[in-house]
């Protein structure tokens, strides 16, 4: 009995020895095991149980987890801004109006169809009595010229000597002169009533007075260029019926330039050093504008072309201008061959713009969705085949779109990292410390 007593007394102090210097069993050596070994002295946390997680292919995408290297790179600190789409003052819209006074017989296209330069939007039946009374005189003075040109030369054939002949020719000369100085003054008249050269032209050649004219759309945007312009215009607005009369300056309609806007963005007081900083320096900007239905898209490269000069009294913001080249992403034409197109971007579409402030040179940076937060730690994941393990780090900066990582040894250059999904990482993670359901349950890996 006391035998057995010692046995029990002693044990714990006996047991630990055997076990040390009994045989030893060597555990084999495992692909988590090699990929420690590899990383041993770099930083990176030992595999352990609770820090990882074997997901098979079905598993990442039933999760839509996405990798990708990790590459050193400089980040921008950017501040984000409301901003709004909208048009060029003075070029976006184009007024089309009736040079001549008249009646609209015909109009060529509809509402909201597309339109090239050159096209014909109207006929104008000329009723506007300064008009035709001008033109009614140039013809005259077309037909006296005529009458002065068939008397010279009558009396360049009569070959007979004395001074009588050649003083008569040279009045004639002198009254030619005179009708054509003043046929000048009268097509700089009909010039100025609205009338083209060609139809001047015309004129002359048919000796017709001009009763219709065409309204056309402008050949060029009046944007200071002289080349015209590689993209149609839009209807946006018709002013006019047929049969309707209309005076020399009344708008017919109004035309869209849709081809090159600005996005309005609006500073506030803390932001507006920021952006006079980055208006100074030329830098890119970049604007973010909100599909619905879809993920959000980026436009980058953009460029402050200028910043306004007053703050808004009622908001107390300063707004700034950045050039938005736009283009052409559908069109359409209807059986009676009217064209409708559609472009990217559109007046009034509501986007934030990021102005950038400060850069982080060397740094390891991941989408917002490749880091998760918990407590006081953040954590990557580091992709090891078909195993990821959660690996802490330091987040430097954070915002709404991405995440800057210290480059401090946690993980390096190289290192396949998840950048998309790591949140549903985490949760598995907790589940399976918590001994709750496994979220990859069903799955053979």
């Amino acid at each position: 009995m006391a035998t057995a007593t010692l046995v029990i007394v002693f044990r714990d102090g006996w047991l630990p020895l055997v076990q040390k210097n009994g045989p030893s069993h060597q555990v084999p050596e495992t692909p988590e095991a090699t990929h420690d070994d590899r990383h041993a002295g770099h930083g990176h946390t030992d595999h352990h149980e609770a820090n990882s997680l074997e997901l098979s292919s079905q598993a990442r995408k039933n999760i839509g987890l996405s990798t990708a290297p990790i590459k050193l790179q400089t980040f921008v600190r950017s501040v984000s801004m409301p901003a709004l789409v909208v048009g060029k003052p003075g070029r976006s819209c184009v007024e089309v109006t009736a040079p001549l006074g008249g009646r609209v017989t015909r109009i060529y296209p509809i509402e909201g169809c597309a339109v090239e330069p050159g096209q014909p939007l109207f006929n104008l039946r000329l009723t506007h009595e300064d008009l035709v009374d001008a033109q009614g005189e140039f013809l005259r003075s077309a037909e006296e010229l005529d009458v002065v040109d068939r008397e010279i030369i009558r009396l360049k054939s009569i070959a007979l000597p004395g001074a009588i002949p050649g003083k008569r020719k040279l009045e004639r000369e002198y009254e030619r002169q005179k009708i054509k100085a003043g046929m000048n003054a009268q097509r700089q008249s009909l010039l100025l009533h609205g009338l083209t050269l060609v139809q001047v032209k015309q004129i002359l050649e048919t000796r017709e007075l001009v009763q219709e004219i065409s309204v056309v759309t402008p050949k060029q945007a009046e944007n200071g260029h002289d080349q015209a312009p590689l993209h149609p215009f839009t209807l946006k607005r018709l002013d006019v019926k047929k049969g309707q009369y209309v005076d020399a300056g009344k708008s017919l309609c109004l035309l869209m330039d849709y081809s090159d806007l600005y996005i309005e963005g609006r500073a506030f007081q803390q932001d507006a050093d920021h952006l006079l900083q980055a208006a100074r320096g030329k830098w890119d900007i970049s604007a973010t504008r909100t599909n619905y239905l879809e993920q959000s898209e980026s436009i980058q490269g953009l460029k402050i072309v200028y910043v306004d000069s007053e703050v808004d009294p009622e908001s107390r913001v300063l707004h700034f201008y950045i050039g938005l080249p736009n283009t052409i992403i559908h069109e359409s034409k209807t059986p009676d061959r009217h064209r409708f197109i559609t472009w990217q971007y559109k007046l009034g579409q509501r986007m934030q713009v990021r102005i950038p402030v400060e850069q982080y040179p060397e740094r390891i940076v991941l989408p917002v969705d490749g880091v998760v937060k918990e407590g006081a730690e953040n954590y990557v994941f580091l992709q090891n085949g078909r195993h990821f393990n959660r690996v802490p780090v330091q987040v430097e900066f954070r915002d709404q779109l991405w995440t800057v990582i210290a480059n401090d040894g946690s993980v390096f250059p190289g290192d396949v990292v998840v950048t998309s999904g790591a949140y549903q990482l985490q949760m598995a993670l907790k589940n399976k410390a918590g001994g709750g359901l496994d979220p990859h349950a069903g799955h053979s890996h």
